[in-house]
């Protein structure tokens, strides 16, 4: 699972253990202090979920959340609010604001990583299931298998990962660097044309038998899974 978090939250020792215990589950997770910067983050990374603390410096969290409902192009991303507001009014008010669910601080991490299972798969099948799909590829994380039509094809763990990723966000233009953070991690430093060179290999194995590409390149902006693909195999 390669789910992007952004965790928006000001306690420094609280963002410290949920980046931790987050990444160990599999995520990718970026950090956020202030309501402003967040603002602008959540429209830079379009993160598959968020997890939004009420107090915030600048801008409050239910202010965010009001903004991202607002907007027609980051409305569908789930927001799960933390904080130490426990009165029914605030969780009302929480949730009628757009939060898809609603944390009370102190929490313990199960209870946060399970409603996080439970929020994306209701917003996002294709992350917290085992089997994404998309026109006639079936990528089976548990199996570790991946097949075109009846045949399977045997990918790299690199070209495997990449592929999981263009998989989630079918017709979502990924940039190089999105993809290194992504499939590489943050921490390792990877020159940007390795990119290149995995896309390569994954679109060799994909396209053996001369089938149509799924991969759509996109002159200086990156990478996609081709939307018109799936329409285009059933034609």
């Amino acid at each position: 699972m390669s789910a992007r978090i952004l965790v928006i939250e000001d306690e420094e020792a609280l963002c410290a253990l949920l980046e931790y215990n987050l990444s160990k589950e599999g995520y990718a997770v970026s950090l956020q202090s202030d309501g402003d910067e967040a603002l602008i983050s959540v429209e830079e990374e379009k993160p598959d979920l968020i997890l939004l603390d009420w107090m915030l410096p600048n801008v409050s969290g239910i202010e965010i959340c009001r903004q991202v409902r607002a907007r027609s192009e980051l409305r569908e991303i789930p927001i799960i609010m933390l904080t130490a507001r426990g009165e029914e009014d605030d969780r009302i008010r929480g949730l009628e604001t757009g939060a898809d669910d609603y944390l009370t601080k102190p929490f313990s991490m199960s209870e946060l990583t399970a409603r996080i299972r439970a929020v994306l798969r209701r917003a996002r099948p294709t992350l917290a299931g085992d089997v994404a799909t998309f026109g006639d590829l079936s990528l089976d994380r548990q199996a570790h298998r991946v097949r075109r039509g009846e045949r399977d094809l045997h990918l790299g763990p690199t070209e495997f990962k990449l592929l999981d990723v263009l998989m989630q966000r079918p017709g979502r233009v990924f940039s190089r660097e999105q993809l290194l953070d992504l499939v590489w991690g943050r921490d390792v430093y990877v020159e940007i044309r390795t990119v290149d060179v995995h896309v390569g290999r994954l679109r060799k194995a994909l396209n053996r038998r001369g089938d149509k590409d799924p991969i759509r390149t996109v002159r200086s902006a990156g990478y996609a899974l081709d939307e018109t693909y799936p329409q285009a195999v059933g034609a």
